[in-house]
């Protein structure tokens, strides 16, 4: 039977790409970079204000007005460029997700994330790990494009974890992913949360974008 270029691209082996030198990680690195994020005062004071409004002010989706004020503010504070907000506010009332929060369904995101704004179905990925990150940060590590840089890179680099650029694009295999790499590297000392926040400045110093938008976006 012909291999079909799809089944040639992931039989495939991949490229090490090695042009850029990132440090490996280590249980010293992570204490940089968290310690590096308490100094970034943009970033903590951001935080906080999420935080008081996910487990203070709004900390239950069963209002539709306050699902509405924290997709806003997650949207205006990550840049998410989702220009309609109303519909995903809906879509996620809809979806009764409290209980699922708090027992760390992964499958929720999936859900979360596929909404219908008129005629079209739309794909917020990033902004749905994190609408539930930000009610329950243990369980869910947050997607966006410099975890999805660096990830790649060491899987390239050191092979912490087979899978295809594509999976880190299903929140399930994500998690997964992201749980391989803290343990290949000995870092389970550090929870989900605190190697995201090493994850996400490492992508953000070695893979920069190269245009100017605000940081942790889509």
């Amino acid at each position: 039977m012909p291999v079909s270029k799809l089944d040639r691209q992931a039989i495939a082996p991949r490229k090490k790409k090695l042009d850029i030198e990132v440090p490996s990680p280590t249980s010293e690195q992570v204490k940089f970079y968290l310690n590096k994020w308490a100094t970034l005062e943009n970033y903590h004071l951001q935080e906080n204000a999420l935080d008081k409004l996910f487990f203070r002010l709004c900390p239950n989706n069963t209002d539709i007005s306050d699902i509405l004020l924290k997709a806003t503010t997650l949207n205006d504070f990550y840049s998410t460029n989702i220009f309609s907000i109303y519909p995903v506010a809906k879509h996620i009332w809809s979806l009764d997700i409290d209980a699922r929060l708090k027992a760390g369904d992964v499958t929720l995101v999936g859900e979360i994330q596929l909404i219908m704004i008129g005629a079209a179905k739309k794909n917020f990925y990033s902004f749905a790990t994190k609408y539930c990150s930000h009610h329950n940060p243990l369980d869910y590590p947050i997607y966006d494009s410099y975890v999805d840089k660096v990830l790649r890179y060491f899987r390239n680099r050191d092979d912490f974890s087979d899978f295809a650029d594509g999976d880190l694009k299903n929140y399930v295999r994500f998690k997964g992913i992201l749980t391989d790499f803290r343990s290949f590297y000995g870092l389970e000392q550090y929870n989900l949360k605190q190697i995201d926040k090493y994850v996400w400045q490492l992508g953000k110093g070695y893979f920069p974008k190269n245009y100017n938008k605000k940081d942790k976006g889509v």
